[in-house]
């Protein structure tokens, strides 16, 4: 399992990627979850995927989309801080020029690659350091994102907790909280699984 960095597709290939990421987005946000997301043509998207943001993707080895995560500059518009200021406490994002949100971070855990015998899914896990891989690359040293209870405990599983920044609210029928994550080589050396493999330009070795 690898993982790449999108910003602008460079490609066909690239360009067919960032098409199976919105349809990934699309059976696990409206699909499985049920959340209220505009769905058109089988693909999720929203105004935050016209920012030009970096899309970080996991690809299994038969090429298929099974993990994906928006990156955001935190200093712009940000779901955090323009969809979800009552999750912070004065309402406002304190961000800073290191500071990327995290958003629409989503897994295939139905895919039998990386399953593995472990309670987190490798594809999990291979996004989360490729996340941190593609920050650390561009200068980021913390990541800010909102997510719901259960997956705060994955975070926490991973070793890899959430420093809340607000109480949990309920957002529909969620309940949600904003909060930070490191983003450091030491995160990533253990977060990285024996598989790992990156096409992002960083200064960590690519080999496990």
């Amino acid at each position: 399992m690898q993982v790449l960095a999108i910003s602008k597709p460079r490609n066909i290939e690239e360009a067919q990627l960032l098409h199976s990421h919105h349809q990934l987005r699309a059976r696990v946000f409206s699909d499985r979850l049920g959340w209220d997301v505009s769905v058109a043509g089988g693909c999720e998207s929203d105004a935050f995927d016209n920012l030009h943001p970096t899309y970080i993707l996991a690809v299994s080895s038969n090429d298929r989309v099974v993990g994906c995560a928006r990156l955001l500059p935190a200093l712009g518009p940000t779901m955090v801080a323009n969809v979800f200021p009552s999750l912070l406490p004065s309402g406002r994002l304190e961000a800073h020029p290191a500071m990327i949100e995290s958003s629409r971070f989503c897994v295939d855990t139905s895919l039998a690659e990386g399953r593995g015998d472990g309670a987190i899914h490798e594809a999990t896990l291979t996004m989360f350091a490729g996340i941190i891989e593609w920050s650390v690359a561009n200068r980021f040293t913390e990541i800010v994102t909102v997510t719901d209870l259960r997956f705060e405990r994955i975070l926490a599983r991973a070793c890899w907790p959430l420093q809340r920044i607000g109480e949990p609210t309920m957002i529909g029928a969620t309940v949600a909280v904003a909060g930070t994550l490191p983003a450091n080589a030491d995160t990533f050396m253990k977060l990285r699984t024996a598989n790992y493999r990156s096409q992002i330009i960083s200064p960590f070795a690519q080999s496990a």
